[in-house]
C-alpha cells in the first residue's frame, strides 16, 4: 500500500511538473500588464507608452499599460510585488521603488527582493528648468536668487523620493543653498505647476520637460550630466554650467514578481532586446532626451542595482531627504 502511494505521489508530482513546463512553454497566452507607478504624461509613463507596442508584438500578446500613481511609485511596486508570479504583471520602474523608498521608509508593503529584475531599459539626465517669468536665465542665476531668498524658491516634482526630488536635494547640497520642495502625483503635474508659476524651479525628467522648453513655456538652464550631451544640444552640462561637482543621472527597468520562473524571465528580457532595438522607438526616446540602455542580461542588471543602491542610499542620507 505504502508502494503504491509513492509511486501515486511521483506521478502526481510529474503531471504538475509537466503542467509547468507546458505554461512556461507556452507563454504569454493572454494580455500582458505593465504598470506605471506616476500618472499620465510624465516620463514613466511616457517610456512605458513607447515601448508598449513593440514589447507586445515581440511577446506576441498586448501589453496593456495602467497607471497606478502615489506614495512616489511605491503603490506600483507594491501592487506588482504581490502580483502572481506568473509573468503576466510587470512593472516599469526608476531608482524610486527600488533603492529610495525602501531607505526612505522601512514600513513599505514591498521590499526591493520581491521584485525580479529583468532589464533596464533606459538612462537620461535630468533638465534643471524654471518658470520663465522669474528671471532666470542660467545655473549661477539659479544659486544666486537661491543664495538671496533661502526657501524662497519652490521646486516641483513627481513625489517624495523620485529623481528629480533627489536631484534637486544633491543640487541644494552642492550649491549650498535652500529651496522648498512641493511633491505632486506625478511629472506631468509637477511641470504644469512650473508652467503657471506656482512652483519656480524643477530638476524633471528630459520626456516632460524638453517639450516644455522647446514651446517656450519653461526656460531650460541646463541637464545635470557634467557634459552637455546630444539628447539635449541646446543645454550646457554642468561643468560648463559652472557647478563641476554635481552629476546625476537616472534609469527606468522592467520588474516582476520574485518567483517568476527563470525561464519566462529570459522570455520577457529577451523580447525586451527585441522592443528597445526598435529603430521607431530608439527614435521617439531620443527626441524626448532618453536614450536606451540595455543590461545584458538579468543577472548582470541585478548586479547593477545592488551597487546603484549604494549610492541612492548615500544620497538619501547625506542630503537628509525624508518622507515627512
Amino acid at each position: 500500500m505504502r508502494g503504491f502511494r509513492l509511486v501515486l505521489a511521483i506521478l502526481l508530482i510529474g503531471v504538475i511538473a509537466q503542467n509547468a513546463l507546458a505554461q512556461t512553454s507556452a507563454y504569454p497566452i493572454k494580455p500582458v500588464k505593465l504598470i506605471v507607478g506616476f500618472a499620465p504624461g510624465g516620463a514613466a509613463d511616457f517610456v512605458a507608452r513607447n515601448v508598449g507596442d513593440a514589447l507586445g508584438r515581440a511577446l506576441g500578446q498586448p501589453v496593456i499599460i495602467e497607471n497606478k500613481p502615489g506614495a512616489g511609485s511605491s503603490i506600483a511596486a507594491e501592487q506588482v510585488a504581490k502580483s502572481p508570479s506568473d509573468g503576466y504583471t510587470l512593472l516599469i520602474a526608476s531608482p524610486s521603488s527600488i533603492s529610495v523608498n525602501p531607505a526612505l521608509n522601512p514600513k513599505l508593503g514591498y521590499r526591493a527582493s520581491d521584485l525580479q529584475p529583468i532589464s533596464k531599459i533606459t538612462s537620461s539626465p535630468l533638465v534643471i528648468a524654471v518658470y520663465p517669468g522669474t528671471g532666470i536665465t542660467s545655473v549661477k542665476d539659479l544659486i544666486a536668487k537661491a543664495k538671496q531668498d533661502p526657501g524662497g524658491l519652490n521646486y516641483g516634482t513627481s513625489g517624495n523620493g523620485s529623481a528629480p526630488h533627489l536631484g534637486a536635494a544633491l543640487f541644494s547640497q552642492i550649491a549650498d543653498v535652500k529651496m522648498t520642495h512641493i511633491p505632486f502625483r506625478g511629472g506631468s503635474l509637477a511641470i504644469q505647476s512650473v508652467i503657471a508659476g506656482d512652483t519656480q524651479v524643477t530638476f524633471g525628467t528630459p520626456p516632460s520637460v524638453l517639450p516644455m522648453v522647446q514651446a517656450g513655456r519653461l526656460r531650460g538652464l541646463a541637464i545635470s550630466a557634467k557634459e552637455r550631451s546630444a539628447l539635449a544640444p541646446d543645454l550646457p552640462g554642468m561643468r560648463e554650467a559652472g557647478l563641476p561637482d554635481y552629476s546625476i543621472e537616472f534609469w527606468y527597468g522592467f520588474f516582476v514578481p520574485a518567483g517568476t520562473s527563470p525561464a519566462i524571465v529570459q522570455k520577457i528580457f529577451d523580447a525586451t532586446v527585441i522592443a528597445m532595438r526598435q529603430p521607431n522607438v530608439k527614435a521617439a526616446l531620443a527626441r524626448e532626451g532618453t536614450e536606451v540602455a540595455l543590461s545584458t542580461s538579468p543577472t548582470q542588471f541585478a548586479a547593477f542595482l545592488t551597487e546603484d543602491e549604494k549610492f541612492w542610499g548615500r544620497l538619501v542620507k547625506s542630503a537628509g531627504v525624508n518622507v515627512d
